[in-house]
């Protein structure tokens, strides 16, 4: 969610800036913002819905191929298991003593999870994982859009910037923290980054601007 955000503030404020560098009416700026807005989430939800669900894909056929080997090679599969949890640092005796337990439980539960490091609460979401996307884009490119609406011309510019490298350093801090990274480097990296996008945006906007004059 934090990266989506943050690509849909550096994207959109890039667009509108180098849009707002070539020309100054604010009507084309709007307009090429929101649709940058639409085209950036539905890109988001559509790159996560094909690399998410090919990741689903891939579980459901390890699941399958482990249902498969639990059915026809029992044993091999709990001698598989034991291997696992004597490895984990459990002596011979009693791992075996887990793998029978765990395996009388619900063995393509434990297999899946321990072979395969599939849980249920792990498993690939394609809708989850494309929706949040695009609603975090959209989220991240509404703040410089309503930026650059509301801002008097001769503080459009600088609102949007402003407001877009405001935005980056606090979601910079939120990732950093739910990282357990240091946040002032990643204040630093994210801002940095950022105001360097806008800037060598405007710049490329002026010149086209100019060549198109």
């Amino acid at each position: 969610m934090v990266l989506g955000a943050n690509d849909g503030i550096v994207s959109t404020a890039c667009l509108l800036l180098g849009v707002a560098a070539a020309q100054s009416e604010i009507g084309p700026v709007l307009v090429a913002g929101f649709a940058g807005l639409v085209a950036g989430a539905l890109s988001m939800a559509v790159g996560e819905l094909v690399s998410v669900g090919s990741q689903r894909d891939t579980e459901v056929a390890d699941i399958a191929r482990e249902k498969e080997e639990l059915a026809a090679t029992p044993e091999r599969e709990l001698d598989e298991l034991t291997a696992i949890y004597a490895a984990k640092g459990l002596d011979a005796a009693l791992a075996r003593e887990v793998a029978v337990q765990l395996t009388a439980k619900d063995a393509l539960a434990v297999h899946v999870a321990e072979e395969l490091g599939i849980t249920e609460e792990s498993r690939a979401r394609p809708l989850q994982a494309a929706s949040s996307s695009a609603i975090a884009f959209a989220l991240g490119a509404a703040l410089p859009l309503v930026a650059v609406a509301i801002a008097p011309a001769t503080l459009r510019v600088a609102l949007t910037i402003g407001v877009s490298v405001a935005a980056l350093g606090g979601l910079g801090a939120v990732g950093a923290r739910l990282g357990g990274a240091p946040i002032l480097p990643a204040l630093a990296r994210v801002m940095l980054g950022g105001a360097v996008a806008m800037a060598l945006t405007m710049g490329i906007g002026a010149l086209v601007g100019q060549s198109l004059g």
